[in-house]
């Protein structure tokens, strides 16, 4: 039904990003670590390229559910971060090794510098150019002198397009998991598009369907430079052909002056 307007399916009074409250506990249904692996190589092969060998510092700030971070634990003494405790509950199964802390990126001051800090696509829930440079310069405060800050967010104002949605059947052994994602833009002047997820759980004899909206940031590349300048940062791109379509293009990396 590639000419279905799925937003037919909102009620009005959508509620707000409960894959990381009350619908945590879908997430092993939703992502599997395994999915990562490509994406963590670039990220790897830049981290040790800027930072060469060793056992280097690493905080993660929204790890979500620990997936891209499983790929880096072995190699890094680690410290992560998220807002959702639900995710962190997740991400601690995973990473076990790893210490987990609640706070948010905008805010997050550890007192503890490290060799690096990176930010998978929990970047993307910043929406404005202050969320932005909030969370820019809480990197910033993280790193030492020569430290590295790596992310990338999942679209920039120059590549998105609105793609047909992607429809995904998963299963535990216990629960199936029917899952809908579709993205727009609903306004072209802003800084922001909307996601709406569909889930359909089943378990046992019995189903129920759940509907989840998320707003996440939308930039012009020069945006993403001038505001990691801004922080303190030499910014470098690095190309990150990781998917099919033309998100998450770059890796956006800046290195704190020594």
């Amino acid at each position: 039904m590639p000419n279905f307007d799925y937003r037919m399916l909102w009620p009005p009074e959508f509620q707000r990003n409960r894959m990381y409250d009350d619908l945590a506990d879908l997430w092993p249904l939703i992502s599997d670590p395994a999915n990562y692996a490509a994406e963590a190589a670039y990220w790897r092969d830049t981290l040790r390229r800027k930072l060469g060998p060793g056992r280097h510092r690493l905080l993660e700030m929204g790890v979500g559910g620990g997936n891209n971070l499983s790929h880096f634990a072995a190699e890094y003494d680690v410290v992560a971060t998220d807002l959702s405790a639900g995710m962190l509950e997740h991400s601690k199964r995973l990473n076990p090794t790893v210490e987990h802390v609640v706070g948010d990126m905008r805010t997050l001051r550890l007192g503890r510098a490290f060799d690096a800090v990176i930010v998978h696509d929990a970047i993307s829930y910043m929406l404005t150019e202050d969320d932005l440079r909030a969370a820019f310069a809480t990197a910033h405060a993280h790193l030492r002198p020569g430290g590295v800050f790596i992310t990338s967010p999942d679209w920039l104002r120059e590549t998105f397009r609105e793609l047909p949605a992607s429809f995904e059947v998963t299963r535990d052994g216990r629960r199936e998991l029917d899952f809908l994602e579709y993205s727009y833009d609903p306004e072209p002047g802003d800084t922001q598009i909307t996601s709406l997820f569909v889930y359909v759980i089943r378990e046992g004899d019995g189903w129920r369907v759940e509907s989840d909206l998320h707003e996440t940031g939308l930039f012009p590349k020069a945006v993403w430079e001038r505001l990691l300048r801004e922080a303190g940062f030499e910014v470098e791109l690095v190309e990150y052909p990781v998917h099919d379509d033309p998100r998450q293009a770059w890796l956006f990396v800046g290195t704190k002056a020594g």
